[in-house]
């Protein structure tokens, strides 16, 4: 997985869009770390954790906040290697589940009420 185009995909993507690809992420790390971790504590410890981060983040675009992470921070964090190859193998597949089957809406726009 090229990490440059993923966060060039991201980046590209609208607010709307950028939050509803976060939140389908975290569907997927959660079933992903269930299903293929097995009962490994570490696994769903990792999980919960991305996870809050995850929820965290779309929290901040949501609300259009100017201090939340740049999108290339967040997507190295994602797919950026990790010495728990576990952790890493939940991740890349959550990943692509929600790339293969993901599908921008560009006609979604946030006003900000500020």
């Amino acid at each position: 997985m090229n990490i440059q185009s993923e966060i060039e995909f991201f980046s590209d993507l609208a607010l709307v869009d950028k939050a509803r690809f976060v939140t389908r992420l975290m569907f997927e790390v959660a079933e992903e770390a269930k299903v293929g971790g097995g009962d490994d504590a570490v696994s769903l410890r990792f999980a919960n954790e991305i996870n809050q981060r995850l929820a965290r983040f779309a929290y901040q675009i949501l609300g259009e906040d100017p201090a939340r992470p740049q999108d290339d921070v967040v997507i190295r964090m994602l797919l950026g290697t990790r010495a728990d190859k576990n952790a890493q193998r939940i991740m890349q597949n959550a990943y692509r589940r929600v790339l293969t089957n993901f599908e921008s809406f560009d006609t979604t726009v946030l006003l900000n009420p500020r």
